[in-house]
């Protein structure tokens, strides 16, 4: 693990891979690292868990030198527990899956299997599952990861009942010792960044409003202001 999660500065800005150009991909990811960032997302998609698919382990592998970033890879795959090992190989620092990727009896034993790593373990819900379903999981992952969009392709705009989403999980967070880092992903730019950070969010991953912009250094720096 490149980074201590507990030592980073809030809040921390993760460029998401799927923006960037894919053809440019170890330019685009220093870039990021020199205008800021403090987390690196990279989207990982099977074509069955979301209709697209996205970055090979081979591109995460190539990265994952490159850069002291922390690789923040999210895995909307089916049957994530099975392919864990891939990607500790490639250099995935964080991994975080999906809660609806398999089934509950599987879930505490896929974040075993990702600390016995030495890795961070995320769990992502998409935003018709309930927070709720998180409770048996929140003293064991390093990360909450909240879809403010429908997983599967970037450029949607941000839904706002993920405000409140973000509020219960704040709430449920607020009487615990150890906390997980609350990232969201979708749709965040600098007003519905803002908006999140108020209600709780410590990570926001942004795409196409970072990439492909001569002024990302300044868009970085003003979703790191509330």
């Amino acid at each position: 693990m490149k980074l201590n999660l507990s030592t980073l500065s809030k809040p921390i800005i993760a460029p998401s891979l799927l923006a960037a150009n894919r053809n440019d991909l170890v330019n685009e990811a220093k870039k990021a690292e020199e205008d800021g960032a403090g987390f690196l997302h990279i989207d990982v998609m099977d074509g069955k868990f979301v209709p697209n698919t996205s970055f090979t382990i081979e591109e995460i592998s190539l990265l994952s030198d490159k850069h002291h970033l922390l690789n923040d890879v999210h895995l909307m795959i089916e049957d994530p527990d099975k392919h864990i090992e891939e990607y500790v190989k490639a250099g995935a620092d964080l991994r975080t899956f999906h809660y609806e990727a398999l089934p509950e009896r599987r879930i505490e034993g896929c974040i075993d299997l990702i600390h016995s790593y030495h890795c961070y373990a995320g769990i992502s819900i998409k935003p018709n599952t309930a927070v709720d379903v998180l409770l048996p999981y929140i003293n064991k992952v390093d990360l909450i990861l909240l879809m403010s969009v429908e997983p599967g392709r970037g450029g949607q705009k941000f839904l706002p009942s993920s405000l409140g989403r973000l509020d219960e999980i704040r709430k449920i967070l607020k009487p615990r010792l150890k906390k997980p880092l609350i990232e969201i992903d979708g749709g965040i730019q600098d007003t519905t960044g803002r908006e999140a950070l108020l209600h709780g969010a410590e990570v926001l991953v942004a795409g196409s409003y970072l990439f492909g912009h001569s002024d990302m250094k300044e868009r970085i720096e003003g979703l790191k202001c509330k």
